[in-house]
């Protein structure tokens, strides 16, 4: 039996909606996890990023290892009491950083081995420490297999070759992990955009059995079409009676049309990396706020929100803070940014339960494709 109950409250098409359980609150589906690498999602305190509606946030356990390391959030009381957030968080594995940071890292069967990117010191990753790090030291709710994730384009042998490792490290990170009443396991999917390579790999997950699975090696590189063609059969090969999670993506149309695909629970830097740099997302897609056209705009981003930073601040005035580079235009427009992202899943949570999800899905694209 799974950790969490995972209630499917309304279909349509392939499109979910309902919510996992856990012992830190539900999480409504389809899920935005806003991403809070160092134990904070940028320039957002933990009760701006409540106030959008976030049920749950992510960690990463590659940053925080090194600085200010998993023993020491344990020894101030895990992540959550450590960043001041009651809510569930999921941590991912630091697989990731296996590919980002390629140049400092070195893979074999048994581990990782990285050089830290703040001080060159050595550390090592293996499956086994990765769920120690998650589960035990920074108390994470939702912990995830290590695994190797291969960059794109790959070819054939080399993604092969990603797939099975990840998949016998999930095999280790089932091991190490054992079974829990207040935490879950997610595998994670492999095997670039190769369908037959996909498909074994899932196979292999459910052999080894997981409270949710991920699907892994998506928007690193292979842009938006092929994405799509991936997700038009992976999300299938999964079980349906557990949360499908999308890692690292992605754009507010990647989101549509993935949850189109059936897909539960997603997370990106996108929404506060594109407030950092004064980008505002919108209902009628992306806004560049040093744009001189905003110069005189009085008008909100979003009237109807309960964001103050949607609602209440004009475009003049957002175009003003990121124009003088201001730190308030950055906090301004990454909280607006991650109310929209949490806005977006409402919708989609409430097309799917109206059974108008696909009439919702021809709108966005026709605002977001242009």
């Amino acid at each position: 039996m799974a950790a969490f109950p995972f209630d499917i409250s309304a279909t349509d098409g392939a499109a979910r909606t309902g919510v996992l359980k856990t012992p830190r609150g539900d999480i409504r589906t389809p899920a935005f996890m806003p991403v809070g690498t160092a134990a904070t999602v940028k320039a957002l305190t933990v009760d701006q990023v409540a106030a959008t509606g976030a049920d749950i946030i992510l960690g990463n356990t590659y940053h925080l290892m090194l600085r200010p390391t998993a023993e020491r959030v344990q020894r101030l009381g895990g992540l959550h009491r450590f960043m001041r957030w009651d809510r569930p968080i999921l941590t991912d594995s630091g697989g990731f950083q296996v590919m980002s940071l390629s140049g400092i890292s070195k893979v074999t069967e048994e581990a990782v081995t990285f050089a830290s990117h703040l001080d060159g010191s050595r550390h090592v990753l293996t499956p086994e420490r990765s769920i120690e790090i998650q589960a035990d030291l920074l108390g994470s709710d939702i912990v995830m297999q290590l695994d190797e994730c291969v960059a794109w384009p790959a070819e054939e042998a080399r993604a092969r070759q990603g797939m099975e490792l990840s998949a016998r490290w999930g095999a280790r990170s089932k091991a190490a992990f054992g079974t829990r009443d207040r935490q879950a396991l997610f595998g994670i999917q492999q095997g670039s955009t190769l369908e037959a390579l996909r498909r074994e790999s899932s196979e292999r997950l459910i052999e080894t059995g997981f409270d949710g699975y991920a699907l892994g090696g998506l928007a690193v590189g292979e842009g938006h079409e092929a994405m799509c063609e991936v997700l038009d059969y992976a999300p299938g090969l999964l079980p349906a009676d557990r949360p499908r999670y999308l890692m690292g993506v992605g754009k507010p149309i990647d989101l549509v049309e993935a949850v189109a695909r059936g897909v539960d629970m997603f997370d990106c830097v996108l929404p506060t990396r594109s407030g950092r740099h004064g980008q505002a997302w919108t209902w009628d897609g992306p806004l560049n706020m040093k744009n001189a056209r905003f110069a005189e705009d009085d008008t909100p981003l979003d009237p109807d929100s309960d964001c103050p930073a949607s609602r209440d601040y004009s475009k003049a005035y957002l175009h003003h803070l990121v124009r003088s580079d201001e730190i308030l235009g950055q906090v301004l427009l990454s909280w607006h940014n991650i109310a929209f992202f949490q806005a977006l899943t409402v919708a989609m949570r409430g097309a799917i339960a109206g059974g108008t999800f696909e009439a919702f899905r021809r709108a966005f694209r026709a605002r977001h494709l242009k």
